[in-house]
Formats: structure tokens, sequence, C-alpha cells
């Protein structure tokens, strides 16, 4: 396909955050142009289409890179809206030596980009806690006293079933032939969040196929672009199990 021609509708797009991908942006010779890469998205993402930009930041000399926010700034600079920063908290991280002076880093960013408004948003939604319950929501005044009057005006307010969930997603880090995968139902919570069946899904660091896979079972298209003929065989083979 000629993507000079073509323009993707809905776009699901990742970066293989292996630490080393980080380091080498700084250096005179990066293994991938990335502003490139980031103002070729722009072009062909149509309008009200979403691009997820997943990326960790690495730790070098003491200091961390930095690169997920010059990343998101330059995102900004090509024309996206940054419509949500969303964080990816891991659930089963590896203990390290505890004598390093900082807290375990547990997660990764996942930038919302949108050119436009965004033409889809499918809410996932999680149970209440406190579903069934009476639940006064209070305000504060300008005096900064509660308002008890709402008080009496909602008294008859019953928590929903559910909510909209939250932007921190929470998932195992799961493990396979390639070295940094990411876990199937993240793919999955982000397609299903910003696509409708039958919409294109891209990914152009596509990997061993987890967005593609996830793609076809949610009934969307999708398309991948991968330099690795290795990962490229693994894909083809995950993809084929669900055919």
């Amino acid at each position: 396909m000629d993507t000079q021609q073509e323009e993707y509708e809905q776009g699901f797009f990742r970066l293989n955050d292996i630490p080393v991908y980080l380091r080498k942006y700084f250096e005179p010779k990066p293994l991938f142009d990335f502003e490139a890469v980031a103002k070729e998205l722009f072009r062909v993402t149509k309008q009200g289409g979403v691009c997820v930009w997943v990326v960790g930041d690495a730790t070098i000399n003491g200091s961390e890179t930095g690169t997920s926010f010059r990343q998101a700034l330059f995102f900004k600079e090509c024309g996206f809206n940054l419509h949500d920063t969303m964080i990816y908290q891991k659930a089963n991280i590896l203990p390290r030596d505890p004598r390093i002076p900082r807290y375990y880093q547990e997660f990764e960013y996942m930038f919302i980009f949108s050119k436009g408004k965004p033409k889809t948003c499918n809410h996932i939604r999680e149970v209440c806690k406190h579903a069934g319950s009476n639940s006064v929501p209070y305000s504060r005044n300008t005096n900064d006293m509660l308002r008890l009057d709402r008080k009496e005006k909602n008294k008859n307010h019953i928590v929903k079933d559910t909510k909209v969930k939250g932007n921190v997603w929470k998932y195992a880090v799961t493990r396979n032939a390639h070295p940094a995968p990411f876990p199937e139902q993240l793919a999955n919570d982000h397609i299903i969040s910003w696509s409708n069946e039958g919409d294109l899904v891209y990914d152009p660091f596509m990997g061993s196929g987890t967005t593609a896979k996830m793609a076809m079972l949610n009934n969307r298209n999708y398309i991948g672009s991968e330099i690795s003929k290795e990962y490229c065989d693994i894909a083809e083979k995950r993809i084929n199990k669900n055919l």
C-alpha cells in the first residue's frame, strides 16, 4: 500500500519502549527518526483520528532522559492535540537493588493525541464500589462552608452500578519472543475506546503483532509496519491462529 496516498481513519500507534531505543534517541545516529515518524503519523491520520503513543523514560547517569515529554511536545508541534495523558501501571514489576536511591519504576505514559476532536470515544466502564448506596454530593460555597442545602436536595441520590474508568490502567507485564511486548488487554482497551468496528488501526512498530491481533479480534481492520523479519514471522503466526 502506498502510504503517500492513504489516510488512516483511526490509529493505535505505539513506541517500542526498550530502554536502548530511548537512549539512542539522543545519539547522533538514532535507530529511527522520531521526528519524521511523528510528522508522518500526523499526515496520514484523518481528522478526528487518534494516535496512542506509549513511552517510558530511561535513566542515564542518574537522570531520567525526559524523552517522553519531549516527544509529547513535538507531537503537539506537528499539529496533534494532547487529548489525554494516561498511565500504564505495571502490576508485576521485578524488584531491583534497594540501594538505588529512587522508587521502583512501575509505569509508562500513554499519550492520547487527536487530530482535532476525536471522532470516537467509547468509554470503558467499571463497577462502582458503593453501587446502590445513598451518596450525597457535597459542595462548598464561596466562604468554604459545606452547602447543607445540597444534602437535602440530593438525599435520594443513588450511586449507579458502573462509572467511567479512570486514566490510570493497570496490567500485568507479559512476555513472549519479543523483548518488550505490550499486554494484549492494553491494546484491546485502547482499540475499543478510540475506534469502532470496521475502522482501520495502524501500528508503525508492529513487533510481535499484539495490536494487529487485538484489532482483528475486535473486528477492526489493521495495518502494521515492522523492519524485523523475525518479528514479522512471529506476528503472522499469532494472527493466523485467530483467523
